[in-house]
């Protein structure tokens, strides 16, 4: 049962029910929890439905807007290593990991009586929040990148969102996000759907941790190596593996937590390499891989603290190295991936080869998207 909403650095405290952002610390509110073993007993997950909402009793208390998110295939990938697997987020609807966020999201906006959602994005999230927003009859405003790939673009159009061009990049668009809430008071207000500034888009990507949980019949992978923005999964996944363990479900033991940004945008691999906290905004943020052209997140500190208390790293590869390893990743799983996915390959691969990993170690690629709506990054 969700009972408060709590800032994920000073601890303050609020009532869920209501349309809320940030704390006024002006850092991320996570959802929580009564939990206990009684909670939801793991063997009543035989009989639900194969999406997200199979774990409802951990999730918003709201009626669902779903198009089948969630429960997505985890492939054993030995031609990358003996024991290795990836996750395939491409195969949700609108192609990627964040349907999952998006559905709890703008869910629990409905729930709230909300009837206009607005976000900043770089592609992935403002058509799932187009989709999801229509589903809801919700209106929605995406503010992208004037140089965005196309195929989002598009996908934004036809789900009948209004699209904004920015010039800029996603830090930008955020701004202007602001700017037009600002400048359209209603009651109730627009919501700002952005990554980690509102409590409810963390919650449908912590189900990867869940599922990933489930499909290893409980027992956890030594690495999960994961391609990182704005970190709502890394932050999810271990929101995920706390609340299991509570509920009894698995142990105390984690996987180490792998970061994996762009060499040309790695504001959180360069903060993990000086051992601080909060990282400084990345200058000059460059990359084919639009998921992780995000030069400042707002989760920064939650990353760098989870990515050190689990014995994990944050390492950066090139645009050459994750599109040669796009390509290796799919040719040897069938998992057409997106750029983002071919990253964890590249970066898995160094640690292998430096030791870090070993080669008994089972470790989790996740690929957060379909490589369809990525062709300008591989011609």
């Amino acid at each position: 049962m969700l009972t408060h909403l709590a800032c994920s650095l000073c601890g303050k405290t609020y009532d869920w029910n209501q349309v809320i952002n940030t704390c006024t610390c002006g850092k991320p509110l996570l959802a929580q929890y009564d939990l206990s073993p009684s909670t939801l007993d793991r063997k009543a997950l035989a009989d639900r439905e194969p999406t997200m909402w199979r774990y409802r009793e951990v999730l918003p208390p709201c009626e669902a807007i779903s198009l089948g998110e969630g429960f997505t295939p985890l492939h054993h990938a030995p031609r990358l290593g003996e024991r290795w697997y990836v996750k395939d987020e491409g195969v949700n609807p609108t192609a990627s990991f964040k349907a999952r966020g998006m559905s709890a999201a703008v869910s629990m906006a409905k729930h709230l009586g909300v009837k206009v959602v607005a976000a900043p994005s770089a592609g992935n999230a403002a058509g799932a929040m187009a989709a999801y927003s229509a589903k809801a009859s919700l209106e929605a405003h995406v503010f992208m990148p004037r140089d965005t790939p196309k195929a989002f673009i598009v996908e934004c159009d036809y789900l009948g969102a209004h699209v904004n061009l920015i010039d800029g990049l996603i830090n930008v668009c955020g701004l202007e996000v602001r700017k037009f809430i600002d400048s359209h008071p209603s009651n109730p207000p627009i919501f700002d759907l952005s990554t980690l500034k509102e409590p409810y888009r963390a919650e449908g990507k912590k189900t990867m941790g869940y599922e990933l949980a489930e499909q290893m019949q409980w027992r956890l992978p030594d690495a999960i190596v994961y391609p990182t923005g704005g970190g709502t999964g890394l932050v999810g996944m271990w929101k995920a593996f706390d609340e299991m363990e509570r509920m009894g479900w698995i142990g105390s033991d984690r996987p180490k937590m792998i970061s994996v940004q762009a060499e040309g945008c790695a504001p959180i691999a360069n903060a993990f390499a000086k051992g601080e906290r909060f990282a400084d905004e990345f200058p000059n943020a460059h990359t084919s891989a639009s998921g992780l052209r995000v030069p400042k997140a707002i989760a920064d500190f939650i990353m760098l603290d989870l990515i050190r208390a689990s014995g994990g790293t944050a390492i950066t590869v090139t645009d050459a190295e994750m599109v040669a390893a796009t390509r290796e990743l799919s040719s040897a799983t069938g998992v057409f991936a997106a750029p983002e996915g071919g990253a964890t390959l590249a970066a898995a691969q160094k640690l292998r080869d430096s030791g870090f990993l070993s080669s008994t170690d089972t470790v989790v690629l996740f690929n957060t998207g379909s490589g369809l709506k990525y062709l300008e990054a591989f011609v």
